[in-house]
């Protein structure tokens, strides 16, 4: 083993080990990686940033761009009202919702397409008397699985495309991955609808967001006298002053008129009414510090709070969000965005707490209180996702069948080979602008730029692993482990090992990590490396065993209650039975021999 090997086999299991650890975000990791393989010379200075223009890092933003302008647009809204209006029991929630998502997904970003459907899911349950948790793990994982049967389903059928493409001249085409992709995706689909949703734990861990603030207990309105030490001071002031009281100041009325943003730095007059979050002894703490007097209980406090002009939504945290890993002081959500953070939710159990030193992850529920236009643009500000349906914008209603038309023409051209996919999609994405679908602006907040860094970061790397021999070390290791061995043996080896990596690393890494060894690993035996990719692109996108190995699973935590170990309840059978179907299918539509 030469010293280049050993120090890109070195950089690569620290990356490995980092992005397991998840302590840091995966896009400065990767960054990280990459400058640290410049530094030690195994990345050419002037390739490092090469990654960033790669056919597969621009395809994967622009299909990130169609999809937000199919969700805005309303273009598919349709098809989530149906969904909806055609479940009732358990069983038929789980097959419409799931059976739409797996659609939906192979042609837009599963986490858009599980964006969509999300409130959709949590409002039906509800109408029809059950928790959401039975519904949401199974609808997650079906938008994962719809993202194995097409080129842009999902980044790591990209990736492994663009890296055929460099082993043979030519990636795969749009329904290359049918076939295979397809069958895992109905087989899948099938048992979440008929085992699978019967092994989501039940009890108080699965009952989702509707009951789990009960905020109406923890809220009172007091009112100020003109005694009062509140009287001339701020909100933001009594809050300063009163130190390790653990109270809230959510509301505020005056004369009848209750605002639906509070006033945090207007001075407060003695015939102020505010009302305040906390437990009954905190409450208590709060009144005589400042010689207030209670005007009314929970249960008024709480109706009052839903009444006149505001609003209150529930929304959840989404991966790479402006909040992720703030605390909440430090996100100020009154001063910043004109909001008032009501309560915390994580796992579906309430945080009671203080909550100025939470600090926020990914799948917590935020309840938050604003004017009812405003709330909807605010939680997009802060890069959650909303848990209800969200109205279309207006003016957009009309360009849904632009949106569908564009894309559609898109899909049609790189799928007959009429131009590369990156020009197709990327006239699609200037069109969307140009007919008034996205602005400017929404075009670029579309793109997950967290996931465009670690592509473009890891690329070269992944180059480096090739060109220093480091792929063909690894790739002679597991011919040699399976000497002997029929061809489905070494197929099975790289899915099996492709999966585990994928359930605790962003599926993108895992692919750019995968794809080259299965690439040497076709060269070394001299056969087709295709059926050795299709391996990777499966086992790269199917992590169901945890909530990070899938933004879609980290989602749903927090609005269906689950813990972490309970996604491997659903997912250990699930992933047997893609290995089940996968391998046979593999050999089947694209023949290894030689192995």
């Amino acid at each position: 083993m030469t010293l280049d090997q050993c120090l890109i086999l070195g950089l690569l299991a620290l990356l490995l080990c980092f992005f397991a650890w998840g302590r840091w975000r995966y896009d400065l990791v990767a960054m990280a990686g990459l400058l640290a393989g410049v530094l030690l010379g195994l990345v050419p200075a002037e390739e490092a940033f090469q990654g960033f223009g790669h056919p597969a890092t621009v395809t994967v933003a622009l299909v990130l761009i169609l999809s937000r302008a199919l969700a805005v647009s309303g273009a598919i809204d349709g098809l989530a009202r149906l969904v909806q209006r055609g479940s009732r029991g358990v069983p038929t929630h789980v097959a419409s919702l799931s059976g739409t998502a797996a659609l939906l997904s192979g042609f837009m970003n599963n986490v858009g397409a599980l964006a969509l459907l999300l409130p959709v899911a949590l409002q039906s349950s509800r109408k029809a008397g059950f928790m959401p948790g039975p519904v949401l793990m199974p609808l997650a994982f079906a938008s994962i699985l719809g993202g194995l049967v097409t080129l842009i389903g999902t980044p790591p059928n990209i990736l492994v495309s663009s890296f055929r493409d460099d082993a043979l001249g030519e990636g795969f085409a749009m329904f290359d991955f049918a076939p295979v992709g397809g069958a895992v995706m109905l087989v899948g689909v099938l048992y979440l609808v008929t085992i699978g949703w019967r092994l989501v734990p039940a009890g108080d861990n699965a009952r989702g967001v509707a009951e789990s603030f009960e905020i109406e207990n923890y809220l009172s309105e007091v009112r100020i006298p003109k005694k009062s030490g509140a009287h001339g001071r701020t909100v933001a002031a009594m809050e300063e002053e009163a130190g390790d009281i653990d109270i809230q100041v959510v509301a505020l009325i005056r004369r009848g008129r209750r605002y639906a943003v509070l006033p945090r730095h207007e001075p407060l007059q003695a015939v102020d009414v505010l009302t305040i979050e906390g437990t009954a002894e905190e409450i208590d703490r709060f009144v005589d510090k400042f010689d207030l007097e209670v005007a009314a209980g929970p249960g008024q406090a709480a109706k009052d709070l839903k009444s006149g002009d505001g609003a209150i939504m529930e929304a959840v945290v989404s991966p790479g969000a402006r909040v992720e890993g703030r605390t909440v002081e430090q996100l100020r959500f009154g001063p910043r965005h004109g909001v008032t953070l009501l309560g915390l939710s994580r796992h579906g159990r309430p945080y009671r707490g203080r909550l100025r030193k939470f600090r926020l992850q990914v799948g917590d529920v935020l309840l938050l209180q604003g004017h009812a236009k405003d709330l909807p643009d605010v939680i997009a500000q802060l890069g959650c996702l909303p848990l209800a349906e969200r109205a279309l914008a207006v003016g957009r209603r009309s360009k849904g069948l632009w949106a569908l038309g564009l894309f559609a023409a898109a899909v049609a051209a790189a799928a007959l080979g009429v131009v590369p996919i990156t020009i197709a999609f990327g006239l699609a994405a200037l069109g969307v602008v140009l007919v008034g679908v996205l602005s400017p602006r929404e075009l670029y907040q579309a793109i997950e730029w967290p996931v465009i860094v670690l592509l473009g970061a890891l690329i070269p790397i992944g180059h480096a692993m090739d060109t220093s021999g480091a792929t063909s070390l690894i790739a002679t290791g597991l011919i040699d482990l399976t000497d002997g061995l029929p061809a489905w043996v070494l197929v099975t080896v790289l899915l099996v090992v492709t999966m585990t990596l994928s359930d605790v690393l962003n599926n993108a890494a895992t692919a750019v990590v995968m794809a080259p060894i299965a690439v040497t690993v076709a060269q070394t035996l001299g056969v087709p490396p295709d059926g050795f990719l299709m391996a990777v692109a499966l086992g790269a996108s199917c992590a169901f065993l945890t909530p990070i190995g899938h933004q879609n699973n980290a989602l749903i935590m927090g609005p269906g209650g689950y813990r972490f170990g309970d996604y491997w309840r659903v997912g250990l059978p699930l992933e047997a039975l893609i290995v089940a179907v996968g391998v046979p299918m593999i050999l089947w539509v694209w023949p290894v021999s030689g192995g």
